[in-house]
């Protein structure tokens, strides 16, 4: 990512996807501002947009790994995952409606989340340094946004827009790594009673630790590597589903547990 002062595309990108957010009224593509494939410039976006969320007081908590999806990397013409910040305000208590309103064009996606109980700050990091950096897992859901108008990305633009995140809900009951084979694990999605998405550990990379040690190497190689106490949201496990007022996901993840977020209704 660039580490220097940010171009004036890039300032006017950040700046057209915080009046996006602001405003709750997508916009287009941002990629015609910025140079074509130029992910680094993306990332430069995206580091403006942690930098100032910061500075407002926001509290900095971890990282969601995105594009872990072979299909979704062929889609976008890209070989590798892409990353976004995790922010305090972004976690919703499982039990806790979403507000209408509070998201533009969300969407579910079940994941398993790692959260760490020491630094990783090797450029090369190994399972076993992440298994020992791990302090456990749970169930996660991912809730998704974007402020492109109908979705329509491309590794720019969501890499620009923060890796299109959104909300995410934790389960409530940590799992250690010696418990639970992530490969192996098997997930289910439901949306209003109804299987939506399945899938298991294997289509995350082939596995969320594979996730995990390309996240944890890449931010390492940008001098901000993972901390101890960070969550980071490894990527989804199957297909994402599209949400609505009244939605009601729940997410099973054999050896994980439960985790559910339901969408409010205007009024309640």
């Amino acid at each position: 990512m660039n580490v220097h002062q940010p171009s004036k595309a890039v300032t006017e990108v950040a700046a057209v996807l915080a009046e996006s957010a602001r405003t709750g009224v997508p916009c287009p593509p941002v990629r015609p501002f910025l140079p074509e494939h130029d992910v680094e410039a993306a990332y430069a976006v995206q580091r403006l947009y942690v930098e100032r969320s910061v500075a407002a007081g926001r509290r900095l908590v971890g990282r969601k790994i995105g594009l872990t999806s072979p299909a979704v990397q062929r889609q976008l013409g890209v070989d590798q995952p892409d990353f976004g910040a995790l922010f305090a305000d972004m976690a919703v208590p499982e039990g806790q409606p979403i507000a209408p309103g509070r998201l533009l064009q969300p969407k579910v996606e079940a994941e398993v989340a790692l959260v760490l109980g020491a630094d990783v700050p090797y450029t090369d990091p190994t399972v076993a340094d992440l298994l020992r950096a791990t302090a456990f897992a749970l169930p996660a859901l991912e809730i998704v946004d974007s402020r492109i108008a109908g979705w329509d990305i491309t590794i720019v633009d969501t890499v620009a827009d923060n890796a299109s995140s959104g909300l995410y809900v934790l389960g409530g009951t940590p799992v250690p790594l010696d418990r639970v084979d992530l490969r192996a694990v098997t997930m289910t999605l439901t949306k209003n009673g109804e299987t939506v998405s399945h899938g298991t550990g294997a289509d995350c990379l082939g596995s969320p630790l594979t996730s995990a040690l390309w996240l944890a190497s890449t931010l390492a190689g940008l001098g901000e590597p993972l901390r101890a106490g960070d969550i980071v949201l490894t990527g989804a496990l199957g297909p994402m589903a599209v949400a609505a007022a009244g939605d009601e996901f729940t997410a099973h993840i054999e050896g994980l547990g439960t985790v559910g977020a339901t969408f409010a209704t205007k009024g309640t």
